[in-house]
C-alpha cells in the first residue's frame, strides 16, 4: 500500500488526467491564441498581423453591441440568480409535505438543453404569437404586451430571465448543499438568545456560506459567457444582430462571415474577461474575510 503514496504512483495516476486535460482544453486555448494574431479565414495560409485583431474589436459597433448585450445579461442573471436560488435553498432545507418532489422540479430544467429551452421559450415571448403575449392582450392589458425578444431593448432582460429559469435549481442545490453543512446547534442557540428569522439568515446563514456563494458567483460568471443556444433560438441575434451577445457574435463571425482569425481575438477577449472577473470576485472576497476575522 505504501506504492499508492510515492511520487511515480502520484505520477502514473495524474499522467492520463493531465494529457486528457491538455488534448482538450490547453492545447486548443493555444491553438486558439495563435489565430488570433492572424488573418486566418479558413482556407489557405494565415499571416500574422500582431494585435490588429484585439484593436479592430473597439471599433467594430457590432462587437460593442454584443459586449453591452452581454454586460447586461451579466448583471441581471448575478442578482436574480444569488436572490432567487438561495431563497428556494433556503425554503427547501425546511421538512414539509412534497419536499423531494420539489427539489426534482425545480432542478429538472437544468438537464433540459438549453437549445429546447430556447425553443420552450420562445412560444412564451414571441411578442406576435407568445403565450405571455397572447394572455396579456386577452386580458385587455395590450399596452403591456412588449416585444420581449427581438426588440432594441429588452431581449438582454429575456434572455437573462430564460437563463435564470434555467439554472435556478443548479444553483440552489450547491446553496442547499451548504446549508445542510451548517449545524442545527448554531440555530438553537440563536432562538434561544432570541433571535428572529431575518437576523438569523443575514446574520448566520449567509455569512457560513461564503465560500459556497463565491462557488455559485464563479459558476454564474463563466455560465453567462458561454450562453450561445439560448441566443440562437430565441432571437438568432437579430434584428440586425442587435440581441447578439459576445459568443453568438463570436460564433457569426467565425463559421458565418469566415474571419477565423478576428473570431479567435473573440474568443480569446471572452476567457479573459470571465478569468479576470471571477478571479477578482475571488480576492475580493478573502479580503472581506481577512478584514472580517482581524475585526
Amino acid at each position: 500500500m505504501n506504492w499508492f503514496s510515492t511520487k511515480k504512483a502520484k505520477a502514473v495516476f495524474l499522467t492520463p488526467a493531465l494529457l486528457i486535460y491538455g488534448i482538450f482544453l490547453i492545447f486548443p486555448i493555444v491553438v486558439a491564441a495563435y489565430y488570433s494574431f492572424t488573418d486566418f479565414s479558413g482556407i489557405g495560409k494565415e499571416n500574422l498581423v500582431g494585435l490588429e485583431n484585439y484593436t479592430r474589436m473597439f471599433g467594430d459597433r457590432l462587437f460593442l453591441i454584443s459586449l453591452k448585450n452581454t454586460a447586461l445579461v451579466l448583471l441581471c442573471s448575478f442578482f436574480m440568480i444569488l436572490i432567487f436560488s438561495f431563497f428556494v435553498a433556503y425554503l427547501l432545507n425546511k421538512s414539509f409535505v412534497g419536499n423531494s418532489v420539489s427539489k426534482a422540479m425545480i432542478f429538472s430544467p437544468y438537464v433540459i438543453a438549453p437549445i429546447i429551452v430556447g425553443i420552450i421559450w420562445g412560444f412564451i415571448l414571441n411578442p406576435q404569437f407568445g403565450l405571455l403575449n397572447t394572455i396579456l392582450r386577452s386580458i385587455g392589458f395590450d399596452n403591456l404586451a412588449w416585444e420581449w425578444i427581438g426588440g432594441k431593448s429588452l431581449t438582454p432582460v429575456a434572455i437573462a430571465i430564460v437563463f435564470t429559469w434555467q439554472v435556478l435549481g443548479f444553483h440552489a442545490t450547491i446553496f442547499l448543499a451548504g446549508m445542510k453543512t451548517i449545524s442545527s446547534d448554531i440555530y438553537e442557540a440563536a432562538s434561544i438568545d432570541g433571535a428572529n428569522r431575518r437576523q438569523t439568515i443575514f446574520l448566520i446563514t449567509i455569512p457560513l456560506l461564503k465560500e459556497t456563494i463565491i462557488m455559485n458567483v464563479v459558476l454564474i460568471i463563466t455560465g453567462v459567457f458561454k450562453i450561445y443556444e439560448l441566443v440562437y433560438q430565441l432571437t438568432g441575434g437579430g434584428p440586425n444582430h442587435l440581441s447578439e451577445v459576445l459568443i453568438s457574435y463570436m460564433y457569426y463571425t467565425v463559421f458565418t462571415s469566415s474571419r477565423y482569425g478576428y473570431g479567435m481575438a473573440i474568443a480569446v477577449f471572452v476567457l479573459i474577461l470571465s478569468i479576470v472577473f471571477s478571479f477578482s470576485y475571488i480576492q475580493i472576497s478573502n479580503k472581506r474575510n481577512k478584514r472580517g476575522a482581524v475585526s
